[in-house]
């Protein structure tokens, strides 16, 4: 089965930096643009940085397993070795984490790998994976 892609749009302060950091570090291909917006594929997924500068960052968190998780997020769910190469790439650029390459629910339903940083704007980012792929909605 095919799973439909999904779109999401999302304020940068700067579209230059932007290109640099997901075009560059994340490697993610960039599509459509104009001054004001840049399509990017991500994962196989549609994400768009507009530009406004005023409108970027995270200022809520919600405690999850012990951490400070940011409440307005987005990333991508990779499989183990992708997510222990994306944490390497993001360790070697000298990134800042929010929570640190981890795995969460240790032993539990649900137990995963995962990470998150900012992007330049002050866009949370979380990159995760599983083990075992059944476990994605697992109660």
């Amino acid at each position: 089965m095919t799973l439909p892609r999904f779109h999401l749009a999302f304020p940068v302060r700067d579209l230059e930096e932007a290109r640099a950091f997901y075009g560059g570090l994340l490697g993610c291909p960039e599509g459509r643009s104009s001054p004001d917006w840049i399509d990017f594929d991500f994962y196989g997924h549609q994400i768009v940085a507009h530009l406004s500068p005023d409108e970027g960052g995270h200022q809520s968190t919600s405690a999850v397993d012990g951490e400070d998780v940011p409440v307005r997020h987005f990333g991508a769910i990779l499989t183990l070795p992708q997510w222990e190469e994306m944490a390497a790439k993001l360790k070697a650029a000298n990134t800042t984490f929010v929570i640190e390459p981890q795995i969460r629910f240790k032993g539990e339903p649900g137990e995963q790998a995962t990470l998150f940083f900012l992007d330049p704007s002050g866009n949370a980012l979380e990159f995760k994976a599983f083990a075992d792929d059944a476990m994605v909605f697992a109660k």
